[in-house]
C-alpha cells in the first residue's frame, strides 16, 4: 500500500513492545516513518488506560488531529491499545474522526482494518480473546541491540485499582519454545540484553500447565533456558507480583550469570488494610521478608517498586505504614503515583476517595522521603568501577550507559550504543550517577556468552 506514518505510544513496556508490532506491520506493507503529522498518510495512537490523565491525553491529542483530517479526508486516524480496548465505541462518539479502533487482542488485523476503513467509513474492533501472540508479528525496533520480548499477556488478579485484566484479559503464556527462538533469533542479530514481559511475568507457564494438574509457574525454567541463549550478556524481566516470587525464581537470579541485578517489585501501599482493601495477597511484613530474602540471594540487587498515595479510605495512619515499610525496604527507586479512580475497576466506584489537597502533601513527604533513599543507595557506588551499556547520548549531553542494576550513568565520551565498557562513579545523584570511563581501556563490543561481574556493583 505504501505512505507515511506517524506512530505515537503512551503507557507501559508493553505498549511500548505493541507499538514495535504496530510499525513491523506498517513498514511491511510499505509505508515509512514521518514525526510530522501532516504528512503522514496514517497516523497510529497506541494509548495507556491506567491513569485518568491517559484519557485527557488522547482526547486532547484527537482534538490537535481533527484540522489536519478535515484538510485531508484521506488521512487514516487510528486508536489502538489499553483505552481503546477499555473505551470501545464511545471514542468514535466523542471523535468522529477515528477511522479505526483496534483493541488489544486485534493486532494482528491492523492492516486490514485501515484498508478497509477506506471504502466502508469508520471501523472497530475490540475483540476479548488473543488469537494470535503480538510477538509474533514483524517488528521494528528503536534498538539494535535490546528488545522487549513478550512472555504472556493479560493477568489472572483482580486488584481493585487496576484496568489490566478488564483491557487485556486472562493471563495467556507463549510457548516457552517460541519464545527461546525468539530470544535465539535476537541475539543472531546482535541483542545483547532482552527484557522479558508480562502483566504478571513471574507466573509465566502456569496457564500451559496439563488440566488437572498443579498450576505451576515455569518463569524460574524460562529464565535458566534464557540465561543459555548464546551472544546475550544481559537478561531483564518486569513486572513480578511479589507474592508469586517463588524461592525457585530467588534461586534462578541467583544462579543465572546473565540475569541482571535489579527486580522490580511492586510495593502498592504499607498499609495492610489497604493492601486489604486493593485485594493484593500479601502484608507488609511479608514484603519485607521478600525483599530480605531476595538481598541475601542476589547481593548488590536493586530494587525498584510502585506505591499509590491516596487510596479510597486511605488515613493517616495507613500512609505513615507506607512510609515505613517505604524507609525499611531502601528501595534505590520508586515509581509513585496519586490515585486516580479508573472506570471499570471496583475502587473506582467507592465513595471515600481521599481529597485531593491531602493526596498531594502525603504524595510530597513521599517523594522526599524516596529522594533521600535514592541518593544514599546511589551514594554506595561513588568510587566503584561498574560495568555499563552504552544507550546513547544523554539528556545532558555526553553519553548514557545503563549498569546492571538499573541505574543511569552520565560520562564524557564517543562510545557507541551496544559497547560494553567500565566506568569509575565518580559522583551520586538521586536519579543517577555520573561517571568516566576506566583510563586506557576501550569500549568492548557485546562477546556471545560471556557474563558481566557482579561483584564491583555490590550495593
Amino acid at each position: 500500500m505504501g505512505g507515511r506514518f506517524l506512530l505515537r505510544t503512551f503507557g507501559c513496556q508493553m505498549n511500548e513492545h505493541d507499538s514495535e508490532r504496530i510499525a513491523g506491520l506498517l513498514t511491511a506493507d510499505g509505508y515509512v516513518p514521518t514525526e510530522e503529522a501532516a504528512d503522514a498518510e496514517v497516523i497510529v495512537l497506541n494509548t495507556c488506560a491506567v491513569r485518568e490523565n491517559a484519557d485527557n491525553r488522547l482526547y486532547g491529542q484527537l482534538g490537535h488531529l481533527r484540522p489536519l483530517k478535515e484538510r485531508n479526508p484521506r488521512m487514516r486516524i487510528v486508536v489502538a491499545g489499553c483505552l481503546a480496548q477499555k473505551d470501545q465505541g464511545l471514542i468514535q462518539r466523542k471523535a468522529p474522526w477515528v477511522d479505526v479502533v483496534v483493541g488489544t487482542h486485534a493486532l494482528p488485523g491492523l492492516l486490514d482494518l485501515i484498508a478497509r476503513a477506506e471504502r466502508e467509513g469508520p471501523l472497530m474492533d475490540v475483540r476479548e480473546y488473543t488469537e494470535t501472540f503480538p510477538s509474533a508479528l514483524p517488528a521494528v525496533r528503536g534498538d539494535s541491540h535490546r528488545a522487549w520480548v513478550s512472555v504472556s499477556v493479560g493477568c489472572d488478579n483482580h486488584c481493585t485499582f487496576c484496568i489490566v485484566p478488564l483491557v487485556r484479559g486472562p493471563q495467556r503464556s507463549r510457548p516457552i519454545g517460541d519464545i527461546l527462538a525468539e530470544v535465539q533469533g535476537l541475539a543472531a542479530r546482535g541483542v545483547v540484553e532482552v527484557t522479558l514481559l508480562g502483566q504478571n511475568v513471574n507466573t509465566y507457564g502456569r496457564d500451559l500447565t496439563v488440566p488437572g494438574s498443579s498450576r505451576r509457574s515455569r518463569f524460574a525454567e524460562l529464565l535458566r533456558l534464557v540465561n543459555d541463549v548464546d551472544g546475550l550478556r544481559r537478561i531483564r524481566f518486569t513486572s513480578p507480583h511479589p507474592h508469586d516470587f517463588t524461592p525457585d525464581v530467588v534461586e534462578a537470579m541467583a544462579g543465572c550469570a546473565n540475569v541482571c541485578e535489579h527486580i522490580h517489585f511492586p510495593l502498592q501501599s504499607g498499609s495492610d488494610r489497604v493492601l486489604r482493601l486493593m485485594r493484593r495477597s500479601y502484608r507488609a511484613d511479608r514484603y519485607l521478608s521478600w525483599v530480605a530474602r531476595i538481598r541475601e540471594a542476589v547481593p548488590g540487587i536493586a530494587f525498584s517498586t510502585d506505591v499509590i498515595v491516596g487510596f479510597p479510605g486511605e488515613t493517616e495512619e495507613d500512609f505513615r505504614g507506607t512510609l515505613r515499610v517505604v524507609e525499611e525496604a531502601a528501595f534505590d527507586s520508586a515509581y509513585t503515583f496519586q490515585y486516580s479512580p479508573r472506570p471499570g475497576t471496583p475502587a473506582g466506584t467507592w465513595d471515600d476517595q481521599v481529597p485531593k489537597e491531602v493526596v498531594q502533601e502525603r504524595f510530597d513527604r513521599l517523594v522526599t522521603l524516596q529522594e533521600r533513599i535514592s541518593l544514599e543507595r546511589n551514594r554506595r557506588y561513588e568510587g566503584r568501577t561498574v560495568e555499563v551499556l552504552v544507550e546513547g547520548t544523554g539528556r545532558k549531553g555526553g553519553v548514557q550507559g545503563r549498569t546492571r542494576t538499573n541505574k543511569i550513568a552520565h560520562f564524557a565520551g564517543d562510545q557507541s550504543p551496544g559497547e560494553f565498557l567500565d566506568v569509575v562513579v565518580e559522583r551520586a545523584h538521586p536519579h543517577h550517577l555520573t561517571a568516566r570511563p576506566v583510563v586506557g581501556e576501550a569500549a568492548t563490543p557485546a562477546t556471545p556468552g560471556t557474563a558481566a561481574p557482579v561483584a564491583a556493583v555490590a550495593g
